[in-house]
């Protein structure tokens, strides 16, 4: 039967089936992916961003980015682009459509607006990111600290997009790393404490020629009383080149279609 000619129950019976089966894949125990480890050989920069501010670097295919939430702070947000076409960029409603989970930590990926794998999640010791709510904003900052002079990921992600010729529009919602987010029964976002901690770590494969921003700014519902994001790094490095097993690359069918769309521009 042609798509167009579907009923309504037929979608309704086809999402219910396959977010079944997304709810069975969550709760399946997977055999234990081989650590990828990041050595002192394998860094090729450092970089420490202050609270507050941004930064931004391109990373090849293949190698990683490790962000290190030094002190503990609460939210460090990243924005991607294809490199080599900077009209791609990480798309938040389809990483989190095409996977069936907002819980983006080991094993996921990122996906952009051309279906294609930015970049995968390689290492996560948080455990916790938020690609719901977006990062903070000048609005957010008065609600949260009575000033919005202070600095924010949306005029910080703006700034990076500037630099390279891009525009406002070329800025599409982040991800914020280091952040737990809860949505309530009534669609609300809540902020769930007790689950970031100093020295907690994210790598972030490159699975395309990227561009990196990162926003250290706090998530704008974080509960801090003051605004004092301490210095966070950032660490560039060279990934092994992924297994035939790789966990990312086989954590579900979705990923492995996003991957072949993405092998082709490098074949």
């Amino acid at each position: 039967m042609q798509i167009d000619q579907q009923t309504p129950d037929w979608y309704r019976a086809r999402y219910n089936q396959l977010r079944d089966q997304a709810l069975q894949s969550e709760n399946t125990v997977r055999p234990a992916a081989t650590p990828i480890e990041m050595t002192e050989a394998s860094v090729l920069h450092r970089e420490t961003i202050p609270g507050g501010w941004y930064w931004s670097t391109f990373v090849p295919r293949g190698q990683a980015l490790r962000l290190i939430n030094t002190s503990g702070n609460n939210g460090v947000s990243v924005m991607l682009w294809n490199a080599d076409d900077l009209s791609e960029r990480y798309n938040a409603g389809d990483t989190m459509k095409l996977q069936w989970t907002t819980c983006l930590t080991t094993g996921r990926v990122l996906f952009s607006d051309m279906g294609r794998v930015l970049a995968s999640v390689i290492g996560d010791s948080c455990g916790f990111s938020d690609t719901l709510v977006g990062g903070s904003t000048p609005q957010s900052n008065q609600r949260n600290f009575g000033s919005a002079g202070l600095r924010n990921t949306r005029n910080n992600l703006r700034l990076t997009a500037g630099k390279y010729g891009m525009a406002q529009h070329d800025v599409a919602s982040c991800i914020t790393f280091f952040s737990h987010i809860s949505t309530q029964a009534d669609g609300s976002f809540k902020w769930v404490e007790g689950d970031v901690h100093p020295g907690a770590h994210v790598d972030l494969r490159a699975e395309m020629n990227l561009l990196f921003a990162v926003s250290n700014c706090p998530h704008p519902l974080a509960p801090d009383a003051s605004f004092a994001p301490a210095p966070v790094e950032a660490v560039r490095w060279q990934a092994p080149a992924p297994a035939a097993d790789d966990l990312c690359r086989t954590f579900s069918e979705e990923a492995r279609r996003g991957f072949d769309n993405t092998d082709i521009l490098f074949a």
